[in-house]
């Protein structure tokens, strides 16, 4: 079969135009490509960098939450490091306060014990307790306390004096181991202030 040159200039011609759509068709999809290529790489840096920060955000965080926690555990073991201190320097000084000799100095502070146990409850009619190594100590002192009677009963303490009216209802414990816990929280908060917490 033999063709025709008008047959095969038609077909030439289909063929052309066939070629230059399909190339004009991948042309077109090839920069499609590029745009949406193009544009996801823009997205993609972007998320990127969101990534980074965020990821510098939240190690910024546990970094802080891990050095607050050891600073507050370094804290902490310094404040009973303090505390034992403390404890064991009020055991030495009421060690020592037990073994107090009754001298002119002791009577002068029992003395100064009663002076304000009297002012603190506003009467002189009073009993007073003491432990039995400080009954001489008061009963010396007795005399300058018009109404102020020494009780027969004993107090398990260091030292000084529990002062009660003689109706009963109002009692001052002027103890020294009385004494010392009221000045607990003062001397411990001196030294936490000495100690810069």
């Amino acid at each position: 079969m033999t063709s025709s040159p008008a047959l095969e200039k038609t077909v030439d011609k289909i063929l052309n135009q066939s070629e230059n759509e399909l190339l004009l068709s991948l042309n077109q999809s090839l920069d499609d490509s590029k745009n949406t290529l193009s544009n996801s790489l823009s997205l993609l840096e972007q998320e990127y960098d969101r990534i980074l920060v965020d990821g510098k955000k939240e190690a910024d965080k546990l970094q802080k939450q891990i050095t607050g926690s050891a600073t507050l555990e370094a804290r902490n073991k310094q404040l009973l490091l303090v505390e034992d201190s403390v404890e064991k320097v009020f055991a030495k000084a009421i060690e020592q306060l037990n073994d107090l000799v009754r001298n002119e100095d002791y009577t002068k502070l029992v003395t100064q014990l009663l002076d304000e146990s009297v002012k603190g409850l506003g009467t002189s009619d009073v009993n007073i307790e003491c432990n039995s190594k400080d009954k001489s100590v008061v009963q010396s002192i007795l005399s300058k306390f018009s109404g102020a009677t020494l009780s027969p009963n004993t107090v398990d303490c260091l030292g000084g004096i529990i002062v009660k009216s003689k109706d009963g209802s109002m009692t001052l414990d002027n103890t020294i181991d009385a004494r010392i816990e009221r000045l607990k929280p003062l001397i411990r908060k001196d030294i936490a202030i000495r100690f810069g917490r």
